[in-house]
């Protein structure tokens, strides 16, 4: 979210942005704010000479009263006037007062509704466009190999290991469910076990977070639209299952002011998620491509406005070292203009390779949302000077198996069925470096 100076001092800019990221259909809402801004203000100012005019009228009847006591009998009804007067005039203005404080939570309201929709200034490095096809290319890790044997769809490679049962899932949750069985699931809990130490051995926190959130930070963390399409609300509660850790990790910081030597805040945590998965994409009847649950590693940065791109840098970068240390090729995709969500100025996709396809597909991602999350959830910092700022927030995928587990599987596949298991997993797999199929 945009700070209201910002929007009333630089109206065209933020227009333009929003044309940048094809939502032309918010540009009303610019004047609005505006408009509405400017009532509110007049509404503040209103209220603030009342006030000082009934700290004034309050303050002069205090010598009539005096003045009243000692005066002759022929001037008593003239000072009693003056200070029916000013009581009259303290009433009227306690009735305007009650009033513009009505106004003010009404136009405060109307302007945060709209303010959350406008999105945030996206940094001028993003490629425009007005989807993801237009997302761009921007570095390949690795050299993408196509085998000289048919690489079978992933479900068929779990199958062959009885490793995954989307039948019973689907009689006992329906569409977009799994079980995991034998090594396959044993892989996904390796896979998560290494991207935890992985991301500790870099200097970020383990954190398990809570798996539910209250309302305000779910809009706090995210667009209205993407609250939509993706939560899960508790029926009777205000909670939502969280759709990515990331969600109750921001959230942990709200309402709080942080010093600046507890920053950087660096965290790495771990949680299921739920998503609808409401949409043009949908849920694939078969796979484990896009599904309703699913774990995931994530990581977390609250810094310094100053070094938040310097940590985006750093942040999708990990995943690129993650992804190579399990000999799985990955490209870096900057994603464009209007493939980004609301509150991002600047995101990318790390992509893996898939042989069966032939063609990349995201595994992770990795955003920089400025200080729009920090504002929605008054998150603030202390300088040395005294004052209060707001932080950036950043967050990127470590790893989130089952998806990463497609592209592991396709590529250490074997001509022979077998499934070959890079050196950083053997001691999460006891040993194991290759797996044999049941069938």
């Amino acid at each position: 979210m945009l700070d209201i100076r910002f929007v009333r001092e630089n109206p065209d800019l933020v227009k333009e942005n929003i044309k940048k990221k094809y939502q032309d259909f918010k540009l009303p809402l610019v004047d609005e704010v505006i408009a509405l801004d400017e009532k509110n203000r007049a509404a503040i100012t209103e209220a603030s000479d009342l006030r000082a005019q009934k700290n004034k009228l309050s303050k002069a009847n205090g010598p009539l009263f005096g003045k009243l006591k000692k005066a002759a009998e022929e001037e008593k009804a003239a000072i009693q006037a003056e200070i029916d007067a000013n009581m009259a005039a303290v009433k009227a203005n306690d009735e305007r007062l009650e009033e513009l404080e009505k106004l003010e939570e009404e136009y405060a309201a109307e302007i945060y509704k709209r303010m959350l929709l406008i999105p945030n200034i996206i940094d001028p490095s993003v490629p425009l466009g007005p989807d993801d096809s237009c997302n761009v290319e921007v570095e390949r890790f690795g050299d993408p190999v196509v085998p000289d044997y048919q690489i079978p769809y992933h479900t068929e490679i779990m199958e062959r290991f009885n490793g995954i049962d989307m039948d019973a899932a689907g009689r006992t949750s329906g569409n977009g469910f799994y079980y995991l069985m034998g090594d396959i699931a044993r892989l996904h809990s390796a896979v998560l076990a290494y991207a935890r130490d992985f991301m500790i051995n870099k200097g970020f926190i383990y954190c398990i977070p809570p798996f539910m959130i209250h309302g305000n930070v779910v809009e706090g963390v995210m667009s209205q639209n993407d609250m939509d399409a993706m939560m899960y609300k508790i029926e009777g509660e205000d909670l939502y299952l969280i759709g990515t850790s990331e969600h109750s990790m921001i959230g942990k910081f709200i309402d709080q002011i942080l010093t600046e030597d507890q920053l950087p805040q660096t965290l790495t945590s771990y949680s299921p998620c739920f998503r609808k998965e409401k949409g043009a994409h949908g849920i694939e009847e078969r796979g484990v491509y896009r599904i309703h649950q699913f774990e995931k590693q994530e990581m977390i940065v609250v810094c310094k406005p100053e070094d938040s791109t310097a940590w985006y840098e750093k942040m999708w970068r990990l995943s690129v070292e993650l992804f190579r240390s399990m000999e799985i090729p990955v490209r870096q995709l900057e994603c464009c203009s209007g493939d980004l969500a609301d509150l991002k100025v600047k995101s990318c996709d790390i992509e893996a390779w898939s042989p069966r396809q032939q063609k990349y597909f995201e595994v992770c991602s990795c955003s920089n949302l400025s200080d729009a999350q920090a504002r929605r959830l008054k998150i603030r910092v202390k300088g040395e000077d005294g004052k209060t700022y707001l932080p950036h927030t950043l967050n990127n995928t470590v790893v989130a198996p089952p998806r990463m587990l497609i592209a592991f599987l396709e590529n250490h596949l074997q001509a022979d069925g077998s499934v070959t298991i890079p050196e950083v997993l053997w001691p999460y797999m006891g040993g194991t470096k290759v797996l044999i199929p049941k069938k």
